[in-house]
C-alpha cells in the first residue's frame, strides 16, 4: 500500500518549521477533513438506564597467582513503566494512551502493534476479537485500523487513566464510559484520518502523539499508569513446557502463539499475523509474555431497548488464569474487587505472581472456551 502522499504531506508541514506536535495535529486534521469520517461525538448527557446482562558468581582461580576473578551477571532493572521496561527520559512520568484496534480479517495487517507496550484482546460480535494497544513509554504516529468501543473496554482502561481512542460507540456504551470516568477520544477528525487504500470501516487510523496533544488540550491528568502486573528479575517459575499455545476463541480460526526462543509469535491458524508500518515495512505480531484471564461471558444492552446488545466479559471478581513466559506455563488465579483496581495475578498461596519485564499480551478469554498447548 503506497502511503507516499501521507509522508509528503507531513514533510511539507515540517518545512514550515512547525513544532512536531503541531505538525501531527495539523496533518491529521487536514487529512481527516479531506476524507469521509464516521465522526462519533458524545451525545448530550442522558439518564443512564440500568444495564441488562443475560472472566551464584563464577569464580576462576589461576595456578600462578592468588588472584581470584569474579564475574557477576546483573539482574535487569525494573523500570516504573506499564511493562517494567525502561523508556526514554520523560516518557515514564506521562499518561498511557490506549487505542482500540480492529481485528477483522480485512483489517490485517494492522499498524502500531509493533510499538505498543502492552495489549489486551477482547471478544466482540461474530466470534471476532479486537485489541487494545497500550502506549506508555512508546509512541506510534500510525496506528490502526481504529474501531469502536465496548463496555468491557471501560473496565480495562479505568485503572490506567490516560486517554482511550475509539472510532465511536453506541450512545448507551458512551454512557458507560462517562459513568466509569473513562477518558475517551472519539473520531472527530482531530486525532484520526482515513486511508484511501482500504475500504471502510477498516481504514480509520490515528497517532498517539495527536492523542496526547488532544488530552493535554482537554486538561486531562498526565499521570503515569500503574504497572500492568508485578514485574521482577526473578519471575515465577513455569511448571511445564508450552512452546505452542492455541486459543480457541470461537468458530473463527484458532489463534496460535509460538515461542521462538526469545518471544511469542502470533498466527491465525497457520498464517503469520503481520503488522505494517507507514513505509510498508512488515513484521510478525509478537509479545514477550502471554496472560489469559478467564472470565464469565454475558450479554449487555441499554436496558431501554435502544441500540443493540453486545457481548461482554466480567473482569471483576476472581477466576482462572494462565501465564506463559520463556516457553513455559503455569496456572494461577486472577482477582479484582473493582474496575478501579489493576487485575492481580496470584499463586496458590495468594502471593503475587511475578512476570519478566516485557510486552505482555493479555487475553480476556471466555471461560467456556479452551486454551491448549504443547
Amino acid at each position: 500500500m503506497a502511503r507516499s502522499w501521507w509522508r509528503r504531506f507531513l514533510h511539507s508541514c515540517r518545512m514550515k518549521f512547525l513544532p512536531k506536535t503541531l505538525v501531527a495535529a495539523v496533518a491529521l486534521a487536514s487529512i481527516a477533513s479531506a476524507c469521509s469520517s464516521s465522526a462519533a461525538v458524545e451525545p448530550p448527557t442522558t439518564t443512564f438506564a440500568e444495564l441488562t446482562t443475560s472472566s551464584e558468581a563464577t569464580t576462576t582461580t589461576t595456578t600462578t597467582t592468588t588472584t581470584t576473578t569474579t564475574t557477576t551477571t546483573l539482574a535487569p532493572e525494573i523500570a516504573p513503566t506499564i511493562n517494567g521496561l525502561p523508556g526514554e527520559a520523560g516518557t515514564e512520568d506521562r499518561r498511557v494512551v490506549g487505542v482500540k484496534i480492529d481485528n477483522h480479517p480485512n483489517a490485517r495487517p494492522q499498524s502500531g502493534l509493533q510499538h505498543a507496550d502492552a495489549f489486551y484482546e477482547v471478544l466482540v460480535e461474530a466470534g471476532l476479537t479486537r485489541f487494545i494497544a497500550l502506549f506508555h513509554q512508546s509512541d506510534s504516529v500510525y496506528v490502526g485500523p481504529n474501531r469502536s468501543g465496548r463496555p468491557t473496554d471501560s473496565g480495562l482502561m479505568r485503572p490506567f487513566g490516560g486517554a482511550f481512542q475509539i472510532s465511536g460507540a453506541q450512545p448507551w456504551v458512551q454512557a458507560v464510559f462517562r459513568k466509569d470516568g473513562t477518558q475517551v477520544v472519539y473520531d472527530t477528525g482531530v486525532t484520526t484520518f482515513r486511508m484511501s487504500e482500504r475500504a471502510a470501516p477498516h481504514n480509520l487510523y490515528t497517532s498517539t502523539e495527536a492523542i496526547r496533544d488532544y488530552a493535554d488540550g482537554a486538561e486531562w491528568p498526565n499521570d503515569p499508569p500503574p504497572p500492568l502486573y508485578v514485574y521482577g528479575s526473578e519471575p515465577t517459575a513455569v511448571t511445564e513446557s508450552a512452546e505452542k499455545i492455541m486459543f480457541d476463541w470461537s468458530d473463527a480460526p484458532v489463534v496460535v502463539w509460538e515461542w521462538d526462543g526469545e518471544q511469542y509469535l502470533r498466527f491465525n491458524a497457520t498464517t503469520p499475523h503481520e503488522w505494517i508500518d507507514a513505509d510498508d515495512i512488515t513484521g510478525q505480531v509478537a509479545a514477550d509474555a502471554l496472560v489469559a484471564i478467564k472470565g464469565e461471558t454475558y450479554t449487555v444492552s441499554s436496558g431501554t431497548g435502544a441500540g443493540s446488545a453486545v457481548p461482554a466479559i466480567h473482569t471483576t471478581g476472581t477466576g482462572e488464569a494462565l501465564v506463559f513466559h520463556n516457553g513455559g506455563v503455569f496456572a494461577a488465579t486472577w482477582e479484582r474487587e473493582s474496575i478501579e483496581d489493576v487485575i492481580r495475578i496470584v499463586d496458590a498461596a495468594g502471593d503475587d505472581v511475578v512476570l519478566p519485564p516485557g510486552r505482555t499480551w493479555t487475553s480476556i478469554f471466555p471461560d467456556k472456551r479452551t486454551i491448549t498447548w504443547e
